[in-house]
């Protein structure tokens, strides 16, 4: 029970890593509120963590919305009087691939709105909340290509590479406040997302992981869950790699 007695935001909840980690994280101890666009998917997560005896409310939350971001760090504090953990998750692959010269303007802006800037949003409310709190600890979703380079997914790239010096520079602005902000880069993951772009069959992409498998969400969920307990408590501005040896290629 790393995360006992803890109050914690999940973005991105209803599917996926966000999912899966909320789950991870309700396990081990922590009372979970999901932000999530769909409230279909966000409240069958709290159904299931509190079918497996934890604790979960549901908050409509699109994160490229500022005034989103703040509503749902307000309802955490107001339900629960403080705000002690958060996985900044939200994000969303969209599959426009073009070089630069090619890529249209607004599907560029599109993705940079939603994966960096709704993750800054979260954090500014967040930092804030936990500021009042007197310490807390914030992981951000990054991905293999906020390390790495990716042709014809240059939004992604952009986006996830901003996420990764947003981490950096705000561990650095919080390290003695008692504040904890880290990041995680998954490689190859099976999501909904990713099974839209390769119609469910899991050896698409394994073939370029070192490890010839892609990971499951479980798998970075565990990552998210130590990184946001006191076994991490001298890790900030740091990428954990959950990516099967990619970042090591």
């Amino acid at each position: 029970m790393i995360l006992e007695n803890k109050i914690a935001i999940v973005t991105g909840g209803g599917s996926g890593i966000g999912r899966a980690s909320a789950l991870a994280m309700a396990r081990e101890g922590a009372t979970i509120v999901i932000g999530n666009r769909s409230a279909d998917q966000g409240e069958g997560t709290c159904h299931d963590i509190e079918k497996a005896g934890g604790k979960a409310i549901f908050h409509r939350t699109d994160c490229s919305k500022p005034e989103d971001c703040e509503a749902l760090v307000a309802r955490a504090e107001k339900e629960f009087g403080r705000l002690d953990l958060a996985f900044n998750n939200a994000g969303k692959f969209h599959d426009v691939l073009a070089p630069v010269h090619e890529m249209p303007i607004e599907e560029f802006s599109w993705g940079i709105d939603l994966n960096l800037k709704g993750v800054f949003y979260c954090m500014k409310y967040e930092l804030a909340a936990m500021l009042r709190a007197g310490g807390g600890a914030i992981v951000n979703n990054a991905s293999i290509y906020g390390i790495k380079g990716m042709p014809t997914l240059n939004w992604y790239t952009a986006a996830k590479h901003g996420i990764v010096g947003l981490t950096q520079a705000a561990a650095l602005e919080y390290a003695e406040q008692n504040i904890r902000i880290n990041a995680v880069c998954p490689g190859m993951t099976k999501t909904p997302a990713l099974d839209s772009a390769t119609g469910g069959n899991d050896e698409v992409f394994a073939g370029v992981v070192p490890m010839k498998r892609i990971s499951r969400a479980e798998e970075i969920a565990e990552g998210v869950a130590w990184l946001l307990s006191d076994k991490a408590s001298y890790m900030t501005g740091a990428n954990l790699h959950l990516d099967g040896g990619m970042s090591a290629a």
